[in-house]
């Protein structure tokens, strides 16, 4: 059953005025997609332009280091090793693409250059109909990995919301963006899991087909005029698969140009392609149509065995150096695996594809190309002036902000608030307050030893919660910046900010058992600034742990250095050891919890106040050895101390991203 959708794009101009821009997509409902017949996209966003995608004779290589052979670490030389080598295509709007292959033959090398996502020099010409990879291509490709990155804790329909009030123009309202997404669930058949949390593998959620049908949707969101896929039928079985290919079927009859790679495709699965690549070993041996490639492979001298033989089967048969003919030498229909009989198939379908298709899928390239170019220069001077007007993000900085930040508390709330990290920090305030019960002047020494706690325990624990930030949000960091969804600085003061609450709750409740349980001095104002001077070391503490995971980006690295460096401030912070050599004494001047200590005794004891130093015995506290040899009256310089870390590890840890970012 064939439905038309009207899409209807409210465009501003530089000048303000609106422009409708009305576009018919043909959406062919395929009968094996459980989805009512009336399914659609009437989608109030940018207009579906077109894209013809065109890659022309594309190598790449990148430098290995390997031993030598006998195996010796010792010995390492630089290798250069190819991944791709003379490989061409062209996809034009209304056409399905499979790259196929066996595992490690390009196919998400490949997929990842024609993304714009390639890192490296890359040879050979990729164009979208016949212009180069700009941020506007950018902005109208999608491009969905193999692996689902999505936040666990999410429902399916906040997952697409928020990707929705992120992606899509600020020309739409906020309703008209959750709109968008209910479209999508409905279209993509995801209806009876939309409040069901996506989940992930230590979390039930939905099912593989549906979690992959949702980052299908993040893509679709922007209605994207070229849809790139890597492996989407991963793990799933053979009725899920040929539901999802259906859906890219689909999509790609509306009037896009869909590329997707696969493994193994099932008869069924293949057949719903327009067109195949064949690579082996970065090499093409076929590229065209699907219906074309059991003649031409017989046509070579490569008869499949069996009548009805699957054609992906016989294809990756032959990309991996084995050839099923009619001539079987044993009832599986496969040669004799010979090393000779291999090298000889693999560089005669290279040399065969070289001389009989690549003349011909060149002149498919090029075909109608002039009049392609000519049409985009057309539209090129027509909108050249809104264009260069284009803001470069969809939405502004302060509405990524508030989107990041709610979306990261909804996705976070379970583990910042989870009853195991309450009970470690109430039992740990509970027994602390326990052993340093009551403790007065009179025990001195126990007073300041429950201080020094505090710094460390408070210089610790956010340390180590920290080190986890960046590494963990890696993957989808990489994926939603690469869109240009989001700006990297928008992203970082939402995460800051979304931390906050659980990162000082949990301390002010600490200090408030402990404090009080272990005989401190009976003062509110007094409290108050102990609670003041641990929420700011918590921050510098947080601060470093976000440099030390930002810069590493491992977390068994940054597990191991972080430990370093708190046991090198736990040693210098003024408590152990009060007389530290001068050749090392600098160590204390690099430590938040030296400073953090000396403020907590500041506060906590006068400059006259004096204790029973013996049997009828007073001394001032200022005399007590353990505070004496810390060097104390400088409480501002302390806090400005404080104030620079803070500041410096943020930096350090926004400088780190970015320079990842640009890599």
């Amino acid at each position: 059953m064939e439905n038309t959708t009207t899409v209807v794009d409210h465009v501003k101009s530089p000048a303000g005025s609106a422009t409708n821009i009305i576009s018919h997509c043909n959406i062919t409902q395929s009968p094996n997609q459980n989805q009512s017949p009336t399914s659609q996209f009437p989608l109030v966003r940018e207009s579906l332009r077109p894209i013809t995608l065109r890659f022309e004779d594309l190598a790449y290589t990148i430098r290995s280091q390997s031993g030598d052979d006998h195996g010796s670490s010792s010995q390492t030389s630089n290798t250069t090793r190819t991944l791709l080598s003379g490989v061409s295509g062209v996809v034009r709007p209304g056409e399905l693409l499979a790259m196929m292959g066996p595992s490690g033959s390009g196919k998400t090398t490949l997929l990842t250059a024609l993304a714009g996502r390639l890192p490296g020099k890359l040879s050979g010409t990729i164009t979208y109909s016949g212009q180069p990879f700009t941020n506007s291509i950018k902005r109208k490709t999608g491009f969905v990995t193999q692996d689902d990155v999505l936040y666990q804790h999410l429902t399916v329909i906040e997952t697409l919301t928020y990707a929705a009030l992120l992606r899509l123009p600020k020309s739409l309202s906020q309703q008209e963006k959750v709109k968008q997404a209910e479209l999508i669930i409905n279209e993509l058949g995801l209806t009876k899991c939309r409040d069901s949390i996506v989940g992930g593998p230590l979390i039930r959620g939905v099912s593989g087909g549906e979690r992959k049908r949702v980052s299908i949707g993040q893509e679709m969101l922007v209605n994207p005029s070229l849809l790139l896929l890597d492996e989407p039928t991963s793990g799933l079985d053979s009725t899920t698969a040929l539901r999802l290919v259906a859906t890219l079927k689909r999509l790609a009859q509306g009037g896009r140009s869909v590329v997707t790679t696969i493994h193994q495709p099932s008869s069924r699965l293949y057949w719903m392609f327009d067109k195949v690549v064949v690579l082996s070993d970065g090499c093409p041996i076929y590229s065209g149509h699907t219906g074309r490639v059991m003649e031409y492979f017989s046509s070579i001298g490569h008869v499949p065995g069996f009548n009805f033989m699957n054609p992906a089967d016989f294809v990756l048969d032959l990309a991996n150096d084995v050839s099923p003919t009619k001539n079987q030498d044993d009832h599986q229909g496969i040669r004799p695996d010979h090393h000779e009989d291999q090298e000889s198939i693999k560089q005669f379908l290279i040399s065969s594809y070289k001389k009989n298709l690549h003349p011909l899928v060149k002149d498919d390239i090029r075909q109608n190309a002039r009049d392609t170019t000519r049409v985009i220069q057309g539209m090129t001077q027509s909108t050249q002036n809104c264009d260069q007007h284009k803001l470069q993000w969809t939405t502004s900085w302060w509405t990524q902000f508030k989107v990041l930040l709610k979306r990261g508390l909804r996705e976070r709330r379970h583990e910042s608030y989870s009853g195991l990290r309450i009970f470690q920090v109430m039992s740990v305030s509970i027994l602390s307050g326990l052993l340093w019960w009551h403790s007065d002047l009179s025990h001195l020494q126990d007073q300041v030893g429950l201080l020094f706690f505090f710094s460390i325990f408070w210089g610790f624990y956010p340390l180590s919660n920290a080190i986890f930030t960046f590494p963990q949000d890696r993957p989808m960091l990489t994926r939603e910046h690469s869109s240009g969804m989001y700006r990297l600085s928008s992203y970082y003061f939402a995460r800051m900010a979304g931390d906050l609450p659980m990162e000082l709750v949990l301390p002010t409740i600490f200090v408030s058992i402990t404090y009080w349980m272990g005989g401190l001095k009976p003062s509110f104002v007094t409290f108050i600034l102990t609670i003041l001077i641990i929420l700011f070391n918590v921050l510098v503490s947080q601060g470093l742990g976000l440099a030390i995971g930002a810069l590493l980006m491992d977390l068994k690295q940054a597990t191991t250095l972080s430990s370093v460096v708190m046991l090198v401030f736990l040693l210098a912070g003024g408590y152990y050891v009060q007389q530290i050599p001068p050749f090392i004494s600098w160590l204390k001047y690099i430590s938040f919890s030296h400073y953090c200590y000396r403020l907590l005794l500041e506060v906590q004891y006068s400059k006259n106040e004096v204790y029973e130093c013996g049997i009828g015995v007073r001394c001032k506290v200022s005399d007590f050895p353990g505070i004496k040899n810390l060097g104390m009256g400088n409480l501002w310089w302390d806090v400005a101390a404080l104030g620079i870390m803070l500041t410096g590890y943020r930096l350090i840890a926004y400088v780190a991203l970015q320079m990842r970012k640009s890599r």
